[in-house]
């Protein structure tokens, strides 16, 4: 740094007032002796002899063949001076001296290496520029970029930091930040997730991938092609085997057939019990990670409880439709009319069906808070079962208690109102009478507000999850008799005021995330718990259908909707709600599925999306963006490539996108033919003329040369310069043709010597 900054020229500093020879003189002295005291490299900390030297090299002083002018040399050196010249004296100049025409800069030449070890003026300086040496050859070696010592701190922008200048300033032109296929992230900054303080180089360029393949990956973090069958292929599969219907829609000369799923509650409870078949298949993968797993194990009960709120039940059909028939129910007179299910039963049904799920969802909680308890903690045992309506288990701990008249009341629990307001009704004696109720265990108390309806009371103190209140308050709060809507309706009242457990979601509630923070569940219900509200609008405007369908509602993955993706087409597909607001969700399971590389399930998925008016193109954009980003991966696999075509899109979209990688690839016989394919007759008579028709033409393949461009001459109008272009390949064989001998024209064909000079100057002419 001080070597850099001390560097000056003291001839400068005594320039004085010389005449006009004088300063011409002295401007053409030799550039290496010039040392600049206000320049780029020193305030940039590096070596201005150094930077002299690159100068040099980037612009030979033997490619200036013009004579610069006088006076722009003058305002140079005026500039370089530390003392300012006259004006006076800088005007005669210009005006005796001889003005001569523009400078011809040469273009910088290429960087090939660059190797810096110090920062001392006295160091070599290790460079290789493209024609460095006009007659020595080069000498080809890897390069490695620009490195630095980090030892040498270079002050930048008024702070120290362990930066060199921009590669710009070296390469000719700055890096961006930019995304590549599959999720990869091109950058210059900082690697996701470092705690390091240390300087960054610009000129250090780092490529990270934003993971949205993490429900893949096994406990050492590999990815198990066995996942990504079962979690993306298995289940798109069944997807794609329930009923559809198409739509068609115009992209520009195109037509895209739209999808829809359609099904009907009746078929509800079939296709829930496929996606839990497969999820059950999921769970069998070895080395599966603790946090999918209970993701997954959710996601049964989330599939199970669209069961049983949104299944519908043939009232006319036979009895096997209901719940609690036996076998010989089934095996009656076939003479006797089939029994009619009362409409008035199906709410009752229904709430019993969501009884028992809600049992099975709380049944590992309730055995977990009973085995972290002693055996003298009786009556702690049996509230614990009460709050999972585990009546069997709580009755028989009561009786092997001796405690028979505890063991009558725990079997009618949750049964009539009269018997909760007798109970009620006691205690608020007690109270009033001024018994001691030291006498009484209070766990006893406890039990008994629970058996009279006072869920509060009984669960103060005590850490519950929201599923077991939500029990306690249906099953031992309100009527046997209520309807479902009426329950979720009140639990989500008691959670506006304060008095109910948060429904955090269940990676918060039962996964690896123990603290729920603000961020995480501010606004967010768990999965199951919006269903029940879905449940309860009944058909009314459903305002929580964004917040629904993120992936925060059903996993820490916030990439990860493998699962939510189907949840809301079967959703949809019944009838239970309609958006066409939820395009988050489509592309974000479109990006899981690229970064997956499974670009056919992605456009199936993009032709599910709604139409809208306002956005008539959004379909075709979205295709075409995925054949030209990942024409690499479904070009190269047969079974992609002919999915895509069976999906209904356009053919000519897919050659475009093969023409245009080839043409990349510099494979440009390939591109040609996807250019004819596509109808782009320009950049096909483009290719042809320049590279493909000459390399043909000159290795004998005539014929080769005739079948492209007769297949083009019937759209030369479209083609610009046709007669110019392939159309002399056209001309130049139409005219062989007619002077070849009549009856041998492929054996001996005629001579002629103007025809062969013709020959030899159409590839040039093309």
């Amino acid at each position: 740094m001080d070597d850099a900054t001390a560097i000056q020229d003291p001839e400068d500093t005594n320039a004085g007032d010389d005449d006009d020879d004088d300063i011409n003189e002295e401007l053409y002295m030799d550039p290496i002796d010039q040392e600049l005291s206000i320049s780029l490299p020193s305030h940039l900390g590096l070596d201005p002899g150094r930077m002299k030297q690159m100068k040099m090299l980037m612009f030979n002083p033997d490619d200036e063949v013009d004579e610069i002018p006088q006076d722009i040399l003058l305002d140079e050196k005026q500039f370089q001076k530390e003392n300012v010249r006259s004006p006076f004296h800088s005007s005669h100049s210009r005006m005796n001296g001889r003005l001569a025409p523009p400078t011809l800069r040469k273009t910088p030449l290429a960087l090939l290496e660059y190797h810096a070890s110090t920062f001392e003026s006295g160091a070599p300086i290790s460079l290789k520029m493209a024609q460095q040496s006009k007659g020595s050859p080069l000498r080809t070696i890897k390069s490695e970029g620009f490195k630095l010592d980090t030892k040498y701190d270079t002050p930048v922008s008024g702070s120290h930091a362990r930066n060199i200048v921009d590669a710009a300033l070296f390469m000719g032109r700055s890096f961006r930040v930019g995304w590549g296929p599959g999720g990869f992230l091109v950058h210059a900054g900082t690697l996701v997730g470092c705690s390091g303080h240390q300087g960054i180089l610009s000129s250090i360029i780092n490529l990270e991938k934003v993971g949205m393949d993490k429900v893949t990956r096994d406990e050492s973090g590999k990815v198990r092609e066995e996942s990504v069958s079962l979690f993306f292929g298995s289940s798109l599969d069944l997807h794609k085997s329930i009923d559809h219907e198409t739509e068609e829609v115009q992209a520009g000369s195109f037509v895209l057939r739209l999808q829809k799923l359609i099904s009907d509650r009746l078929m509800l409870p079939d296709i829930c019990r496929n996606y839990v078949e497969l999820i059950e298949k999921q769970l069998e993968v070895p080395e599966l990670p603790a946090p999918i797993r209970v993701s997954l194990m959710h996601q049964v009960m989330v599939w199970e409880l669209i069961r049983v709120l949104f299944s519908a039940r043939e009232i006319s059909e036979q009895s096997k439709f209901v719940e609690g028939d036996n076998e010989e129910d089934m095996m009656q007179d076939t003479k006797l009319s089939p029994p009619e299910t009362d409409a008035e039963a199906l709410p009752l049904m229904r709430r019993a069906e969501f009884s028992y799920w809600l049992q099975e969802s709380v049944y590992h909680r309730v055995q977990e808070d009973v085995s972290c308890l002693t055996e003298s903690n009786g009556l702690e045992h049996i509230f614990f079962h009460l709050s999972g309506r585990q009546l069997d288990a709580a009755v028989e701990l009561a009786a092997a208690r001796g405690d028979v008249r505890l063991a009558c009341l725990l079997s009618q629990a949750g049964g009539s109102m009269m018997n909760r307001s007798d109970i009620a009704l006691q205690l608020d004696m007690w109270r009033d009478n001024g018994l001691d109720c030291n006498f009484i265990e209070n766990k006893r108390i406890i039990l008994l507000q629970l058996l009279a309806g006072d869920i509060h009371g009984a669960s103060q103190g005590k850490k519950i999850d929201w599923k077991r209140f939500l029990g306690l308050l249906m099953w031992y709060g309100l009527s046997p008799c209520t309807h479902l809507s009426t329950v979720f309706n009140t639990y989500h009242s008691l959670l506006v005021e304060g008095k109910a457990p948060y429904p955090v979601p269940v990676y918060i509630d039962e996964g690896p995330v123990k603290e729920a923070s603000d961020r995480i569940t501010e606004g967010r219900f768990d999965l199951a718990y919006y269903l029940m509200l879905l449940h309860a609008s009944e058909g009314t405007e459903f305002g929580y259908l964004n917040s629904m369908f993120s992936a925060f509602a059903s996993t820490d993955d916030p990439l990860d909707y493998h699962m939510i993706w189907h949840q809301r087409s079967i959703l949809e597909a019944i009838g239970a709600f309609s958006s066409n607001d939820l395009h988050i969700l489509d592309v974000g399971f479109v990006s899981q599925l690229l970064s997956l590389g499974k670009c056919q399930w992605a456009i199936y998925v993009i032709l599910h999306m709604p139409h809208r008016e306002v956005i008539p193109f959004l379909h075709a954009r979205f295709i075409k963006e995925i054949l030209f980003q990942y024409c690499g991966i479904w070009s190269s696999q047969e079974e992609q490539h002919k999915f895509i075509e069976n999906l209904g899109v356009p053919s000519a979209w897919l050659h475009e996108a093969m023409a245009v990688y080839s043409e990349y690839n510099g494979d440009l016989a390939k591109a040609l033919e996807h250019f004819l394919q596509c109808s782009n007759w320009l950049k096909a008579h483009t290719i042809l003329v320049t590279s493909v028709a000459p390399s043909l033409f000159l290795s004998g393949q005539h014929s080769e040369v005739w079948r492209l461009a007769t297949f083009m001459e019937d759209y030369k109008s479209e083609i610009e310069n046709w007669d110019l272009g392939a159309g002399l390949y056209v001309s130049f064989f139409i005219l062989r043709s007619s002077m070849q001998d009549d009856d041998n024209t492929m054996a001996k064909p005629t001579r002629h010597p103007w025809l062969e000079a013709l020959a030899a100057l159409l590839p040039v002419a093309c």
